[in-house]
């Protein structure tokens, strides 16, 4: 649920997981009740620094987020109930700061399939590719492989700096408006209170939490954010988009016709992650 749920777009499907690349490795991650199972590509590093490995699988799903006490910080309403049911499990993950700026930045009036695709065209056109088992899969390039001299402006963003400084630097960039940088707030610095509002969550806003005010601003819609859903707003954002989302596609034909290939381990290093609360 996790990797399917609009916050990160390169993982595809791939025998009982999935696989993807986390920073510079290529990743296979499959979902065993409990237990997170992650087998990492063979890299040519030595063998004391591919113990940290399983270590940057957990940072990187966030296993270290409390999801019970998180989940009962969120708002007591129906609409927020029905969210958190549907998507128990479900975690904000950790992505590296570029490629998460980048990508939103392509996002802005698209669908999640669309970005999907446009993720993957940059990896393979312009990322390294690693090896996971018998798949193929490209990091994601650089800001110099991109467009030479954004690094500079990215840098300026500092993860030390206050929610809204840091929201002010990010909107000072080519491409980023308030959406787009609360995107990269909650999905890259880890800024939990972060609400994006996009087409899904305005609508779950003015249909069900002001369905007699026709003349809401986003202005308005944000400062109700920030505030009722509180100090892990981000994580009430999620399961309300992917909640909304995935409910409304049960109305649809599918559009995913993908049939997930055979994938084979062979010769890949594994690594079992332990989670109290689970992924989902």
């Amino acid at each position: 649920m996790t990797l399917g749920s609009g916050q990160v777009f390169h993982w595809e499907k791939a025998g009982g997981g999935f696989v993807g690349t986390i920073g510079q490795y290529a990743v296979y991650a499959e979902q065993d009740d409990d237990i997170l199972k992650v087998r990492f590509g063979g890299t040519p590093k030595p063998t004391r620094e591919t113990r940290v490995l399983p270590r940057i699988a957990a940072h990187y799903f966030a296993l270290d987020h409390p999801l019970a006490e998180i989940c009962e910080s969120f708002p007591n309403d129906p609409v927020m109930n029905a969210a958190r049911d549907f998507c128990r499990g479900l975690r904000i993950i950790r992505q590296p700061k570029w490629e998460c700026l980048a990508t939103f930045i392509c996002s802005s009036m698209k669908q999640v399939a669309h970005i999907r695709q446009i993720s993957l065209a940059l990896r393979n056109r312009f990322g390294d590719q690693r090896k996971i088992g018998s798949r193929a899969v490209h990091t994601f390039p650089s800001p110099q492989r991109i467009a030479r001299a954004s690094e500079s402006q990215l840098r300026e963003s500092s993860s030390m700096l206050p929610d809204s400084d840091l929201r002010k630097n990010l909107c000072q960039l080519p491409g980023v408006g308030v959406k787009i940088a609360n995107c990269v707030m909650l999905f890259a610095y880890e800024r939990l209170r972060a609400f994006p509002i996009d087409v899904w969550i305005e609508r779950v806003l003015r249909q069900h939490y002001f369905p007699r005010r026709k003349k809401m601003t986003a202005q308005q819609l944000r400062e109700f954010s920030e505030t009722y859903f509180g100090e892990h707003g981000g994580y009430a954002q999620q399961y309300l988009f992917h909640h909304a989302r995935i409910t409304s596609r049960k109305t649809e034909v599918s559009r995913d016709s993908s049939t997930p290939k055979a994938f084979g381990a062979r010769n890949d290093r594994l690594a079992q992650v332990v989670s109290p609360a689970g992924l989902r």
